[in-house]
C-alpha cells in the first residue's frame, strides 16, 4: 500500500471515530437558565448556533396556537362550559365569559378572563382574572376587579382537567 494512501486512511478513521464522542465531552448546562416554553428554547438554541431557522416558510399569515387539540385549552372550555361565554380568540388565547349572575343574588354578577401565557400544563401558562359587577340600578354599576379564591380553584381545575387529558392522549 502506498504511503499516501495509508495517511488517508488514517485521516478519515480519525475523523470519522472521533464523531462518536471519545475526544469531547458535552458541555454542562444549567437548567435554571433555559427558557420553559418551547418556542423560546428553540429561539436561544438557533440565536446560540445550536440549531436551524426556518423562519416562516410554509406557515401561512395567520397562526392558530390555541386549538382544540391543546389539552390547556380543552380543559378550560370544559371547566367553564356552565358559564355563557362572550369571547373566544383561539390564536389571541383568550377566553371571557359573558356576566353570570346567580340566582340567589341578582344584584351581582362576575365575569371570568382566562388568558394562556403558554401551551405548557403549568400554573405560570395561565393568568386568570375575576370581575365583579355590583348594580344598585340598572344603571348604576360598580365593576371591581377581585382577588378571590375563584382564581386559584380554577387555576387548580383546569391544570388538572389538561393533565388527565394531556394522559389520555398518550395513551
Amino acid at each position: 500500500m502506498s504511503k499516501i494512501l495509508k495517511i488517508t486512511l488514517i485521516l478519515f478513521l480519525i475523523t470519522s471515530l472521533s464523531g462518536c464522542g471519545g475526544m469531547f465531552k458535552p458541555k454542562k448546562v444549567d437548567t435554571r437558565e433555559s427558557p420553559i416554553n418551547a418556542r423560546d428554547r428553540a429561539r436561544k438554541n438557533v440565536s446560540e448556533g445550536k440549531g436551524i431557522s426556518l423562519g416562516n416558510l410554509g406557515k401561512s399569515k395567520t397562526s392558530y396556537e390555541f386549538s382544540t387539540s391543546n389539552p390547556m385549552w380543552r380543559a378550560s372550555l370544559e371547566i367553564l362550559d356552565f358559564l355563557p361565554l362572550l369571547t373566544v380568540d383561539y390564536s389571541g388565547g383568550m377566553i371571557i365569559t359573558d356576566w353570570y349572575n346567580d340566582t340567589d343574588n341578582s344584584k351581582d354578577s362576575i365575569k371570568i378572563t382566562v388568558r394562556f401565557l403558554s401551551n405548557e400544563i403549568q400554573t405560570n401558562s395561565l393568568k386568570i382574572i375575576v370581575h365583579r359587577r355590583s348594580c344598585e340600578s340598572a344603571n348604576n354599576c360598580r365593576i371591581n376587579k377581585i382577588d378571590s379564591k375563584i382564581e386559584g380553584e380554577l387555576t387548580r381545575s383546569i391544570l388538572a382537567k389538561a393533565s388527565l387529558l394531556e394522559k389520555n392522549k398518550k395513551n
